[in-house]
């Protein structure tokens, strides 16, 4: 009788299981938006923040690299060389794809909490050495840079997946959305302070600059450490809040599978504070789906979710080729088309060439952030709850494909007469990036996969799409060693609009997202995804003294 009777509670018990985790996750998804919201909003920005601010302050800062350091010549002094330069830029992108690949698979298996802050600290230690190389016969900065700019990619790329699922992992359904770009309109403002950062710093060395030689230019070697530096302050500054960020519940019920704990984390960080769990509890883990090779490949081998893996890929790769094509050479661009912002400085000062040719770069990037870069985050802020992911992709992908086909195929007809009008083009596709691909090929994977693939799904996605930057910057570095400055940005924006047009039926293989729980879109069966039994010192103390009295009763 008392064994029939644990048996019933063994069955109770691995109900209440489900149950507690079914609860845990809807007080997640139900949760009002809160002051713990805004700290995993202000903490998982500060990575994508100093990406932007990297990749727009290395435009100004290989310009000032090569007045001082560079062999080349170029009509407003030295400069670097081809190999160089795509040397500079392409380091960090290749660093940010094994980091995306190598932090995604870690944070999976170890734990998002574990893992977050590590690539922070690459990023502040990476940035700092940057900023303090040295040139010397036996080591050439170009080398060095090189180097301490791969290092500070692996960091920035391991903050792609555990900044963006993390934020999934914590927000709410109806604000999920909303939470996660303003996480990524952190690039908008790296972008912008890094434009700040170099017209001020390049304002303030202005009398130095102009007075200096070609031979001594100790104010422009100045600047540039001081632009690339500054972009270590927030990301220290965030630290203590990375390492103190708390385990997401989803990854404590269905990896750790400790059902009571994670409960305990969503009533701490996310509602009232109150939950107590029993001290004199044994806690027996649940049984869940465990993250293997074989289940890897069993789950990604059924369509429907190959599909996803897919189209997150390649739209993330599409967005990429015209994301850092354009923002890594926003410079090469701007001079270009000859953009002049109509400064005036004394043709009789040595240096008054070197500080006009900055100062036109600093501008020009800042006009590109502030006129179309962050006003798409905030439209896509006020929409995509309520639009979705999808279609403002689509949107996205759609607009950026007529824009940059009108630029390359009608360059020689308003280029020259009419730089205003392709200055305006080129501000409205950063504008449908951002209110596009750019935001939502980071959200959606961060939403789509199951939670014990979700970094590493994320990853692999962000990986692929680094792979299109890396491509674009080659192919971007290729033509312009073989052609003149005249002829080679038409065809570039050329490929671009053929790569965002693929974008868009790349999109139509994905989900969308809004509104639905996260279990709900991993395409899972929830009912039994958790098994098993969570028995406590009471309950085997009641089952110890059954069996016991059974034995005496049966004794002659």
């Amino acid at each position: 009788m008392s064994a029939a009777r644990y048996s019933e509670n063994q069955k109770s018990q691995d109900y209440t299981l489900a149950q507690r985790r079914h609860a845990a996750l809807e007080q997640v998804d139900e949760a009002d938006f809160n002051r713990f919201h805004v700290k995993v909003c202000l903490g998982a920005g500060v990575g994508f923040f100093t990406d932007a601010y990297d990749l727009f302050a290395i435009n100004i800062a290989s310009t000032m690299i090569g007045n001082v350091y560079g062999h080349e010549k170029s009509s407003s002094g030295a400069a670097l060389s081809n190999e160089q330069d795509l040397g500079i830029k392409i380091a960090s992108p290749v660093g940010t794809l094994i980091g995306q690949l190598l932090f995604g698979w870690l944070a999976d298996i170890v734990g998002r909490k574990k893992m977050y802050g590590v690539e922070l600290i690459i990023i502040v230690v990476a940035t700092v050495a940057q900023a303090i190389a040295g040139h010397a016969n036996a080591i050439s900065i170009v080398g060095v840079l090189v180097f301490c700019r791969f290092c500070m990619g692996v960091g920035i790329g391991g903050d792609y997946p555990l900044s963006a699922v993390i934020t999934s992992e914590f927000a709410s359904i109806r604000t999920r959305g909303r939470l996660m770009t303003a996480v990524f309109s952190a690039r908008g403002w790296g972008q912008f302070t890094a434009a700040v950062v170099s017209t001020v710093v390049v304002r303030a060395f202005r009398s130095q600059i102009q007075n200096q030689t070609a031979v001594n230019l100790v104010a422009v070697d100045t600047c540039w450490r001081l632009i690339i530096g500054v972009g270590a302050v927030p990301a220290g500054v965030a630290l203590y809040y990375r390492l103190t960020i708390p385990e997401t519940p989803r990854f404590t019920l269905d990896i750790e599978r400790n059902i009571q704990q994670a409960a305990q984390d969503v009533d701490t960080f996310l509602t009232t504070g109150t939950f107590a769990v029993d001290p004199d509890a044994v806690v027996r883990r649940a049984h869940a789906p465990n993250a293997s090779r074989r289940d890897f490949l069993n789950y990604f081998r059924k369509w429907q979710n190959a599909k996803v893996l897919l189209g997150t890929s390649y739209s993330w790769f599409a967005q990429d080729i015209a994301f850092y094509g354009l923002g890594l050479n926003s410079s090469y661009i701007l001079t270009t088309i000859e953009f002049d912002i109509h400064s005036r400085t004394s043709g009789t000062k040595p240096g008054a060439p070197i500080y006009q040719n900055l100062m036109h770069i600093c501008i020009g990037n800042m006009i590109l952030s502030v006129a179309g870069l962050i006003p798409g985050y905030y439209a896509t802020i006020l929409l995509i709850d309520s639009w979705g992911r999808k279609p403002i992709q689509l949107l996205g992908f759609t607009m950026l494909t007529i824009i940059m086909a009108i630029m390359g195929f009608g360059y020689e007809a308003v280029v020259p007469n009419h730089k205003g009008a392709f200055l305006f083009l080129y501000c409205l596709a950063n504008f449908f990036q951002n209110f596009g691909p750019s935001t939502t090929t980071s959200i959606i994977p961060s939403e789509v996969f199951p939670t014990r693939y979700r970094t590493t799904g994320h990853g692999i996605s962000a990986a692929t799409g680094k792979l299109g930057g890396i491509l674009a910057q080659v192919l971007f570095s290729e033509v312009t060693k073989n052609g003149t400055t005249n002829n080679f940005l038409p065809h570039i924006l050329e490929i671009y609009a053929f790569f965002t047009l693929t974008g868009i039926f790349s999109t139509l293989l994905l989900p969308e997202t809004k509104g639905r729980s996260l279990e709900d879109i991993s395409n899972e069966d929830q009912d039994s995804f958790i098994q098993g039994i969570a028995v406590t010192m009471r309950l085997l103390e009641r089952a110890t003294d059954g069996s016991t009295n059974c034995a005496q009763n049966a004794d002659p």
